[in-house]
C-alpha cells in the first residue's frame, strides 16, 4: 500500500469525525429521530386509546352480564318478584330496594347491602363501569366511587314514565318484552344520585321530549346496558346533548332533549309498554 496514500484516507476520516464519538448521532439525525417517534406516536396513541375502551366496553358488558344473572337468581329465589329502585312501587312491601344510599357513599352501608350480594359473591367491582374515573373521599382520601350503575324506573311506581299509561314491574314474569326493556345502565356521575334513573317516555311520533336523568358514555359516546332477558350492550349515542352532558353549560337534568330526540326515543323503545310502545 502506498504510504502517502494511506495517510490521506486517515486524514479525511479524520477530519470529517473529528469531534463525535464514533458511532454516536449527531445533532441533526437525533432531531430526526424524535420527529419520527413524535410522529409515529400520534399515529398509535388515537389506536391505542379506541383499543382501550373498546377493552373496557367488553368489562362493563361482562359486570352487567354479572349483574343480570344475579337479578334474575333473585326473583327465581322470591317467588318471581323482583328489587325496587325506589320504594312505592307495585307489591312494594314484598319487595326489598337494589340499593340504599347514593352513589358516593361507603360500600358497606350500600351495595354490600343489596339483596344481589350474595348472588354477586359479594364482589363490588361490577357495580362500577372500569371506564368510570369518578372518585369519592373516605377517611380523607380519594378512592373510586361506589357505583355507576342505576336502575330503570320501570322497576318502581314509575313517576317520570308517567305510569299509568306506561307499565311498570313488580314480578320477572310480567315483563312484557324482555329482550327490550334495560334493568340497569351505567349513569352520567354528575347525574347519579339515587338508585333510580328515570325516563319520561317519548312517543315516536313526538316533535320534543325531555331527558330526566342521564346515562354515561364512557365508551367513545356510548353508554352500557343490562338487558331483563340477560344479555348487556354497549349503546352509541348520536345526539351531542346527551354526550356532551357534565361539560359546559349542559348541565341540567330534567332538560329538552334537543338534538338527542332521536336517543330519547330509542331510550323509551327500550324502558316499558305503553301508548306508541305497545
Amino acid at each position: 500500500m502506498n504510504p502517502m496514500h494511506s495517510s490521506r484516507s486517515l486524514g479525511r476520516r479524520f477530519i470529517r469525525t473529528a469531534g463525535t464519538p464514533a458511532g454516536a448521532f449527531t445533532l441533526i439525525e437525533l432531531l430526526v429521530v424524535i420527529a419520527i417517534i413524535a410522529i409515529l406516536a400520534g399515529m398509535l396513541l388515537p389506536s391505542l386509546a379506541k383499543a382501550k375502551a373498546k377493552t373496557q366496553g367488553i368489562q362493563c358488558m361482562n359486570n352487567g352480564r354479572q349483574m343480570m344473572m344475579a337479578w334474575r337468581l333473585y326473583a327465581e329465589d322470591h317467588q318471581d318478584l323482583l328489587v325496587e329502585s325506589l320504594e312505592g312501587g307495585p307489591e312494594s312491601n314484598l319487595r326489598p330496594l337494589l340499593v340504599a344510599g347514593s352513589a358516593s357513599d361507603n360500600p358497606t352501608n350500600t351495595i354490600d347491602k343489596s339483596p344481589l350480594a350474595k348472588y354477586l359473591g359479594n364482589t363490588r367491582e361490577v357495580w362500577r363501569c372500569p371506564s368510570d374515573r369518578t372518585t369519592r373521599i373516605e377517611a380523607g382520601r380519594k378512592v373510586p366511587r361506589t357505583r355507576s350503575q342505576s336502575m330503570s324506573q320501570a322497576f318502581d311506581y314509575g313517576g317520570w314514565l308517567p305510569a299509568p299509561p306506561y307499565r311498570t314491574y313488580a314480578r320477572l314474569s310480567h315483563i312484557v318484552k324482555p329482550t327490550q326493556t334495560w334493568v340497569l345502565v351505567d349513569e352520567h356521575p354528575d347525574s347519579i344520585n339515587d338508585a333510580a334513573c328515570a325516563v319520561q317516555m317519548v312517543r315516536p311520533e313526538a316533535n320534543s321530549g325531555n331527558i330526566i336523568d342521564f346515562p354515561a358514555s364512557y365508551h367513545n359516546g356510548a353508554g352500557g346496558f343490562s338487558f331483563a332477558d340477560g344479555h348487556s350492550e354497549i349503546h352509541r349515542w348520536v345526539g351531542n346533548k346527551i354526550k356532551s352532558f357534565g361539560r359546559g353549560s349542559n348541565t341540567g337534568l330534567n332538560v329538552p332533549a334537543g338534538d338527542s330526540l332521536v336517543d330519547a326515543k330509542w331510550w323509551s323503545s327500550v324502558t316499558t309498554v305503553g301508548p306508541g310502545y305497545e
